[in-house]
């Protein structure tokens, strides 16, 4: 006849210990997983949002510079087509739906719309040979008369401007630089980011949908790490 083994207290007593502790540890790191994924995916959102505002930007002046013509929209519009690639790619590698989405409502956010003489600027014939290729302007021709009728568009250098507006990137290259849907070239902004105390004064050069918009090198004079949307800014006239 066989004897049951029984366990005494104290090795009850280890066993239950140790159970708990491995039932503790578990839940410690679900816990942690789980937090860090709303984390994750708020910061994956802004990025996300800011390149979509930026993608419906670019597609809204696309659609101006279609709706109403002149000699250089051609040029114009083949730079933006550009541009919006660009943006798709930076949207694919960073793992966002491709598109604009719902970031039409942050380029309105981003400047009420643009006004038809922004559209439709002539070009004065100076300048405009960079639109063709993914340089950093639309011309500084095409920017002459885009404040006209605009409240923005006329102050003094200090007044604040484009209030409320967030600020995303155009995805243009070159030096430093601005686009506008109602500052004409030449004008010269300060964009702060309240968010972290940067800024940077920039020259606008181009037409954009918005308004305001900064280039790439612009932006990242500005920008939050991982963001591409500048949610608290403050716009000045800078001259």
């Amino acid at each position: 006849m066989s004897r049951r083994r029984t366990l005494g207290p104290k090795k009850k007593l280890a066993l239950l210990m140790g159970a708990a502790a491995v039932a503790g540890s578990g839940a410690f790191a679900l816990a942690s997983t789980s937090n860090a994924a709303p984390a994750e995916r708020a910061g994956s959102s802004v990025v996300c949002q800011g390149l979509a505002t930026a993608l419906a930007d670019n597609e809204r002046f696309i659609e101006q510079q279609r709706a109403a013509p002149d000699a250089q929209s051609q040029a114009r519009i083949a730079n933006r087509e550009a541009v919006v690639e660009e943006i798709q790619r930076k949207q694919a590698a960073s793992g966002c739906p491709i598109g604009a989405g719902d970031g039409g409502a942050g380029g309105a956010a981003a400047g009420t719309a643009a006004p038809s003489s922004a559209a439709s600027a002539p070009a004065d014939g100076t300048g405009t040979g960079g639109e063709a290729g993914a340089g950093s302007g639309d011309g500084a021709g095409a920017g002459k008369g885009a404040g006209s009728g605009a409240g923005d568009g006329a102050g003094s250098a200090g007044e604040q401007v484009c209030a409320g507006s967030t600020v995303t990137l155009s995805g243009e290259a070159g030096a430093p630089a601005a686009s506008s849907d109602r500052f004409p070239a030449g004008t010269r902004l300060k964009v702060t980011n309240l968010d972290n105390g940067r800024s940077t004064t920039v020259e606008v050069t181009s037409v954009s949908g918005s308004c305001v918009l900064l280039n790439d090198a612009a932006f990242e004079q500005v920008r939050e790490a991982g963001r591409f949307l500048v949610r608290n800014a403050r716009v000045e006239r800078a001259g």
